[in-house]
């Protein structure tokens, strides 16, 4: 949809940017004493552009993630990815997916779709930022620069209730004081840059290079 922005207007928009102050792992209340949990990708390194397919310029499938240990009396997982850089007051949504079990290490390449009442295991997914279920593919204006999709992973002391189709700020709200660990990955991207020979990441490099949560 953004696509067909005119790129002289995403160039004005530059410094209109919900900013990266409003994620949810940053706030005080979410995760101010969270132990630190490992999130990479397989499919690309911490900082770097997120391959093509995974946005609205090519497949638009989610992509694959792994993570390490979470802390002890972990319960559940939730997952939040999140652009700051959306000409937005708030940063934009592009997946919401919570009561993954604690055992969970991995979501594969397509994983994040819509799926109605949630899984057996009772996982589920949320709506994003189109209020709709499912994956939001990367879809930044033209002419409006880099931006960051952060995905943002939290170890929870307890499965959280929240109604079928929930949004950004119900789920935020419900992890509140509930976060024992949590784990960020930040991929990048945006339609100025030439398109770079995109590779798979060994998961092993990959895990290397996973940002460390903010201080």
């Amino acid at each position: 949809m953004l696509e067909h922005v005119p790129r002289w207007l995403g160039a004005l928009m530059t410094n209109v940017r919900a900013g990266h102050a409003k994620l949810a792992i940053v706030q005080e209340e979410v995760a101010q004493s969270a132990a630190f949990i490992e999130l990479s990708s397989p499919a690309f390194a911490s900082g770097s552009r997120l391959p093509q397919r995974f946005t609205a310029d090519g497949e638009g499938v989610s992509p694959p993630l792994v993570w390490g240990e979470v802390p002890a009396g972990t319960v559940s997982l939730a997952l939040l990815v999140e652009d700051p850089d959306a000409p937005a007051p708030n940063p934009m949504v592009h997946a919401l997916v919570w009561n993954l079990p604690p055992t969970e290490r991995r979501l594969a390449e397509g994983d994040i779709v819509a799926d109605g009442y949630g899984g057996p295991d009772g996982r589920d997914v949320g709506r994003n930022s189109y209020f709709l279920e499912g994956w939001l593919p990367p879809d930044p204006p033209p002419g409006h620069g880099v931006h960051d999709y952060v995905f943002q992973l939290f170890a929870l002391s307890e499965a959280i209730d929240v109604d079928d189709n929930p949004g950004r700020s119900e789920v935020v709200s419900a992890i509140s004081g509930r976060v024992l660990g949590a784990g960020m990955l930040v991929g990048t991207y945006s339609r100025d840059e030439p398109r770079q020979a995109e590779r798979e990441v060994p998961v092993a490099e990959s895990m290397g290079g996973t940002g460390a949560l903010p201080a």
